[in-house]
């Protein structure tokens, strides 16, 4: 487990500001204890520094994670945020997107947001934007890239798409059928 090279960090912060912003200081600089991230076998976890500095006692070959896994570097060194980073995502949230009951399910699915099943949506949210998807109960499911800005979506019909699937709660049981 080592610390992120700059371009790493880069990679890292650059899809987090996408969907929270300016709120990601809030993630580092907690009131409770200071956070950092740390890179294991291309997996970047998101751990509080008293737990990282008891994991050096571990050794590498038994050591498998520590902290919450934000995502993984691809091989191209892409980083892809994985659903278990949704808490921390889903707190600070800059723009939001809530769906409607009968739009839950293909949502878990794996399917797009499309505008019939929109309930409520974020003022003023740009296109290409990173949003968390919301249930109406105030339940996040997953999060995605806005199609469509706020002021677009008003003038499409009830198929077009609204928010491009990025990940879902629903992608742990999908992936554990599959293997």
């Amino acid at each position: 487990m080592r610390p992120l090279t700059e371009d790493e960090s880069k990679a890292v912060f650059t899809k987090l500001a996408n969907y929270i912003g300016k709120n990601l200081i809030h993630l580092i600089d907690r009131k409770d204890e200071p956070y950092c991230f740390r890179l294991h076998k291309d997996r970047v976890y998101y751990v509080s520094e008293s737990s990282m500095r008891m994991s050096i006692s571990v050794a590498r070959p038994n050591f498998v994670s520590v902290g919450t896994c934000f995502g993984k570097f691809s091989k191209s060194g892409k980083f892809k945020l994985h659903v278990t980073a949704l808490d921390h995502i889903a707190q600070y949230a800059k723009y939001k997107v809530w769906i409607k009951s009968n739009g839950e399910m293909p949502f878990l699915y794996g399917n797009h947001v499309v505008k019939a099943h929109l309930g409520r949506i974020t003022e003023d949210t740009p296109e290409h934007q990173g949003v968390v998807v919301f249930s109406m109960s105030d339940v996040p499911l997953g999060f995605g890239v806005t199609a469509r800005s706020t002021v677009d979506t008003r003038k499409l019909d009830p198929t077009a798409i609204i928010v491009f699937h990025q990940a879902d709660v629903g992608e742990y049981l999908r992936d554990e059928v599959s293997s």
